[in-house]
């Protein structure tokens, strides 16, 4: 009875499939939040200064990033390297909206074994984000905030607390578009 059922099934959902396709649908274009992503995207070049902490004695560091824009145009894809007293990380990052929670999300690892997430918010020129972590294992809590002081140039603060109350700065810098 099975082995009858599946030519049927598979007949079926392939008749769903060429209705569906043949309809006149348009794909999901970009709407205005994440046109705002614009403004990340292309390559910089930055400078910044790392704390002393648990990630090592701190120091100057120097970066590049270059943001893409993923096919469809919904997501930027950020790939970074850079160095600094640690020596030389890699890392790739992607940022997008995401209409359901109504806030910007970014994802991303490096070389070092760091895996992060955040939601974010913009408010003009400022985007702030937020993200809660394991790291060492314990739950950290993090925000970094993205200051566009002109098309071409960014300052840039990342911050970390253990209780969400007493923050750390962690890394301050500055970035400028190519």
């Amino acid at each position: 009875m099975k082995t009858r059922m599946m030519p049927l099934i598979l007949s079926g959902s392939l008749v769903a499939a060429l209705v569906l396709a043949s309809q006149d649908t348009e794909a999901p274009k970009p709407g205005p939040e994440v046109k705002k992503l614009e403004v990340f995207a292309g390559k910089w070049s930055g400078e910044s200064d790392m704390k002393p902490g648990p990630w090592g004695p701190g120091g100057k560091m120097t970066g590049e990033d270059d943001c893409t824009w993923f096919e469809g145009g919904f997501q930027l894809v950020c790939r970074s390297t850079g160095s600094g007293a640690m020596g030389k990380v890699k890392g790739e990052g992607i940022i997008g909206w995401n209409p359901e929670e109504k806030r910007y999300k970014y994802s991303g690892f490096d070389s070092t074994g760091m895996m992060l997430s955040a939601s974010g918010t913009n408010t003009g020129n400022t985007w702030n984000w937020t993200g809660e972590d394991m790291m060492g294992g314990k739950l950290v809590k993090s925000r970094y905030t993205i200051v566009l002081t002109s098309p071409t140039t960014q300052t840039f603060k990342w911050e970390m607390s253990e209780d969400g109350k007493t923050w750390k700065t962690m890394v301050e810098g500055k970035s400028t578009k190519k």
